[in-house]
């Protein structure tokens, strides 16, 4: 009768057991936190597809495994959206699923991890139903722009669609590329100008205006750091066509240089000007049109399979090795220059260098205001001063120098700034307006009077002979702006238009500017004469 009793009262504890079980996957399905409390995810997936079909009613065993979990196909888990399977609603209901933990912009709800870009930051939806950005400082910032355009600096600032997107840091990593030239370089003697009573240097002064034709359009760089090709290949083309009196006037190719000139140069990661004049003298250069800019498809830029190799043929002149890349063009002349020199750190010296032989190069230092330049006499302001340091850099850029001016600001001081062109295209800037303003009458200075400073044997000059050698000699200013006067840009408003790209910016009385061509370490503009 005991033994009886006790298998009883055990076969009851069973019974009492299996409805538990039976009972507790209920229980625990109800209690469960919420599956896509944090949105869902894998929200694409396919889980009741793959398992066959949906289950009617409430089917605790519908479930498929879900990331570190599972997840449910029956019409129960509707009932809340805790636990049912990302393809639920739309595999077994033929509805759209329901956005949880959704971020809102423009009145649309997003998924968490959906993305989006704002200028140069992506934004993500994060779980938390925000998004959540990157705080990177882009090249192009509309407070920068607003801030500039709101104060009285005597310059507007402009956005362009060609830098949007990119942070600063890919602003001067891929759209500037010219390094300092080497220490021998900078120390390189200087050849100076005898200037006597006679020289007249007008307040104003314009190459374009003064060589017509014969001043090449900026080309765009894009984004392949190689303003040093860039700059040099845009002053020889110009000091060719001076000095051959228009009979050549070549656009010299930069991509001949950022492909072939590889000696101790990084072609679109950047360069020196000192040995793309090297090249451009011992090897020389085809046109433009022979040898087109092929801007890069991807940064960082990779340089490109050499084109276009030359061979001596005697006398100093040299001869392509092959036909021109450009397979619609069939003059593949080379072109050469004489040695470059260097200056003395004098700006009438300089202004007369540029009226006697055309433009020269410039180095200077770029600031993140510089790339949204639009009009005026820009002046390096630092209105992100209140931002983290990331939001302040510069670096190097090299452009040409092509004339100079004189102009009252807004207090009624003079202003003297220097006429530039850059190679960001010709939508960057102000438009050079030709004809707009007259220099001073003056006529052409006899040739300058050299003498050496040292005993190092004079740079030899040579004759221009066609598509052979030229004297497109680099001469210019090594650019090192104080923060009390900075460098200036400038550019005319009146018609008719010229399609140059061009800027303006200032030296002062005292203080260092910069530009390079021939190599000069310091400008001081004292006014001693």
């Amino acid at each position: 009768m005991r033994s009886i009793l006790m298998l009883t009262v055990a076969t009851l504890l069973l019974v009492a057991e299996e409805g538990t079980a039976r009972r507790m996957p209920r229980v625990k399905r109800q209690l469960i936190s919420p599956l896509h409390r944090s949105g869902i995810r894998d929200p694409f997936g396919s889980y009741c597809e793959l398992r066959g079909g949906c289950c009617p009613g409430r089917d605790d065993q519908c479930t498929v495994p879900y990331l570190d979990t599972i997840c449910y196909c029956d019409l129960f888990c509707n009932r809340t959206v805790s636990d049912c399977c990302p393809d639920f609603w739309g595999h077994c209901l033929g509805i759209e699923a329901p956005i949880i933990g959704a971020c809102e912009r423009n009145g649309h709800k997003f998924h968490s991890g959906a993305t989006y870009r704002e200028n140069c930051n992506l934004c993500t939806c994060a779980s938390t139903g925000r998004w959540e950005c990157e705080e990177h400082a882009c090249l192009i910032e509309n407070d920068m722009i607003q801030h500039i355009n709101r104060g009285n600096y005597g310059w507007r600032a402009g956005n362009y669609s060609q830098f949007w997107g990119m942070t600063l840091d890919e602003g001067m990593r891929y759209r500037l590329g010219t390094q300092w030239p080497s220490r021998t370089i900078m120390t390189m003697n200087e050849i100076q100008v005898k200037m006597d009573g006679t020289d007249h240097l007008p307040r104003y002064f314009n190459a374009s205006q003064n060589w017509p034709g014969k001043i090449h359009e900026p080309l765009d760089q894009g984004n392949c750091a190689a303003s040093w090709a860039f700059s040099t290949a845009a002053v020889a083309s110009d000091r060719i066509s001076i000095q051959s009196m228009g009979h050549m006037t070549p656009q010299l190719s930069p991509q001949n240089l950022i492909s072939c000139d590889t000696r101790n140069q990084g072609g679109c990661a950047g360069g020196r000007i000192d040995g793309a004049w090297w090249y451009l003298r011992r090897r020389g250069i085809v046109t433009q049109e022979c040898y087109p800019f092929s801007p890069p498809q991807h940064i960082p830029a990779e340089v490109s399979r050499c084109m276009m190799h030359s061979r001596s043929v005697g006398r100093g002149k040299r001869q392509a090795t092959a036909h021109c890349p450009n397979t619609y063009s069939y003059h593949n002349d080379i072109y050469q220059s004489t040695p470059p020199y260097r200056l003395a750190t004098s700006e009438k010296e300089i202004m007369k260098e540029i009226m006697d032989n055309g433009p020269v190069q410039a180095i200077m230092e770029v600031h993140e205001d510089f790339f949204v330049y639009k009009s005026g006499i820009y002046q390096h302001k630092d209105v992100n001063s209140h931002k983290p340091a990331h939001f302040r850099k510069h670096n190097t850029h090299s452009v040409r120098i092509t004339g100079w001016g004189e102009e009252t600001d807004y207090n009624g001081h003079p202003q003297k700034y220097w006429i530039a062109a850059n190679s960001w295209g010709k939508t960057w800037g102000r438009p050079w307006l030709a004809g707009s303003r007259k220099s001073s009458p003056s006529r052409r200075m006899p040739r300058r009077q050299r003498r050496r400073r040292s005993s190092r044997a004079p740079i030899r000059r040579l004759q221009p002979r066609l598509r052979s050698s030229t004297p497109a000699l680099c001469a210019g200013l090594r650019c090192q702006i104080p923060r009390r006067s900075s460098s200036t840009l400038r550019v005319s408003t009146r018609s008719p238009p010229c399609p140059l790209s061009w800027w303006m910016f200032r030296h002062e009385h005292s203080g260092r500017l910069g530009f390079c061509g021939t190599w000069i370490e310091d400008l001081n503009f004292d006014r001693r004469d």
